[in-house]
């Protein structure tokens, strides 16, 4: 007898990175792109940004998660991890939307590099001026 398991899927983007996350009930097992979550985010501080949707819900160690998340640095992808994860617990039950918004991690953050202009070194940096 084959028994399906559900999967909560999630999209989280932060800066460039776009992260993949899957959701499926288990014992909290996080693995990032087939690595353990301890390897690959070694800050405390990315790994709590990434954990940070289930100490919301209070949902820490109820689900296994497998993220795929590309582009971008560290910050970047724990950030778009952490959306992921919310965005994918929000499908597993509604219920969880009021705390996940109180918290703001239902909300894509919108800070982008900003493009370097043309005529100038930088986006906002100019050329030295020379009066003579």
């Amino acid at each position: 007898m084959v028994t399906k398991v559900i999967e909560f899927l999630g999209t989280g983007r932060r800066k460039t990175s776009v992260a993949r996350v899957r959701l499926a009930s288990g014992a909290g097992k996080v693995t990032v792109n087939n690595r353990p979550f301890e390897v690959y985010f070694p800050l405390e501080q990315q790994r709590m940004a990434v954990l940070q949707p289930f100490t919301a819900t209070s949902t820490t160690g109820k689900f296994d998660v497998r993220v795929n998340v590309q582009g971008g640095g560290p910050t970047g992808q724990a950030g778009a991890t952490r959306h992921g994860i919310a965005r994918a617990l929000l499908r597993a039950d509604l219920a969880y939307r009021p705390l996940l918004k109180a918290e703001g991690l239902l909300t894509r953050d919108p800070r982008m590099k900003e493009r370097k202009k043309y005529g100038q070194p930088g986006a906002r940096a100019r050329f030295q001026f020379s009066k003579r």
